[in-house]
C-alpha cells in the first residue's frame, strides 16, 4: 500500500546535468539522475521532451531510447497541442477558473496583484516568479474554504493543506490527514477544482480508490465524470 493516493503520479530526481540535443525536426533535453535506475522519455505539459538518463548512462541510450519511442512521443505532442487548442485564450491573459485575466505590467512593482478583471505583475524578468506566487497563494484561498465545506458534509477532519507544482499530480492525501493540491487547477474550470478537492476529501474516509469511493464521491458530486474525463484531456495544458 503506498503512503499517498494520486490523481497523477510523478517521479521527481536530482539532476547530475541537463544537455539539449537536436535529432531530425525533434528538439530534447537530457537531464542525468541519481535516483533514475533505467532511461524516461516523457512529454511536459509544454510540449518539451526529457530523456532521464541514469548517472553512468551513455549518451547514445537516450538517442536510442527517442528513436524508439518517437512515434509515441509524436502521439503526445499531438495530444499536448490539441489540449493547448482546447482552453486557447486571447493574448496578453491568464485563465483563472474559466475566466480570463488581462495581464498589467507594472514598473516597481514587487508582487502581483489582482484589481478585477485585470492582474497587475512587476515588469521585467520577475514578473513569471511573481505570477506563480499570486497563484498559489490564489489557490489557498480558492481551495481552502471548498475543502472545508466537503470536510463538513463528510464529518472528517484533515491535518495539513499545501499547495505544490508537481509536474503531473494534481492533488494527494496522505494516511496522516494531510492533503495537497496543484496550484495549475485554477488554470481549469471551477467544476475541475471541485472534483479535485472532493476527490481527495473523500480519501479521508475511503483511502483508496475501490467501488465505495467511487460510490461516495458520487454522492456528494454527481457531475464529477465529466470533470474527471476534462482534466484527463486537458490537463497537458494547464500551464502559464
Amino acid at each position: 500500500m503506498h503512503n499517498c493516493t494520486k490523481l497523477e503520479r510523478g517521479t521527481a530526481a536530482r539532476t547530475r546535468s541537463l544537455r539539449v540535443v537536436a535529432a531530425d525536426d525533434l528538439t530534447y533535453r537530457v537531464r542525468r539522475s541519481d535516483r533514475a535506475r533505467r532511461v524516461r522519455v516523457r512529454v511536459e505539459p509544454d510540449g518539451s521532451v526529457e530523456v532521464v538518463l541514469p548517472r553512468r548512462a551513455r549518451q547514445r541510450e537516450a538517442d536510442h531510447a527517442v528513436q524508439q519511442l518517437r512515434p509515441w512521443i509524436d502521439r503526445r505532442l499531438a495530444d499536448v497541442a490539441v489540449a493547448r487548442r482546447a482552453i486557447d485564450r486571447p493574448a496578453g491573459t491568464v485563465p483563472y477558473l474559466g475566466t480570463a485575466l488581462t495581464l498589467r505590467d507594472e514598473p516597481g512593482r514587487t508582487r502581483a496583484h489582482r484589481r478585477g478583471d485585470e492582474l497587475l505583475i512587476p515588469a521585467g524578468e520577475s514578473g513569471p516568479l511573481a505570477l506563480e506566487r499570486w497563484y498559489r497563494r490564489a489557490a489557498r484561498t480558492e481551495i481552502a474554504p471548498r475543502l472545508d465545506a466537503a470536510c463538513a458534509q463528510l464529518s472528517v477532519n484533515y491535518t495539513g493543506l499545501t499547495i505544490r507544482n508537481q509536474r503531473t499530480r494534481w492533488g494527494s492525501c496522505s494516511r496522516t490527514g494531510a492533503l495537497a493540491f496543484n496550484w495549475r487547477l485554477l488554470l481549469g474550470p471551477g467544476a475541475v477544482l471541485d472534483y479535485v478537492v472532493w476527490h481527495e476529501a473523500c480519501h479521508l474516509v475511503v483511502f483508496d480508490h475501490s467501488r465505495d469511493f467511487w460510490s461516495l464521491l458520487g454522492e456528494h458530486l454527481h457531475s464529477y465524470e465529466a470533470s474527471r474525463r476534462w482534466l484527463r484531456d486537458n490537463g497537458a495544458a494547464l500551464v502559464l
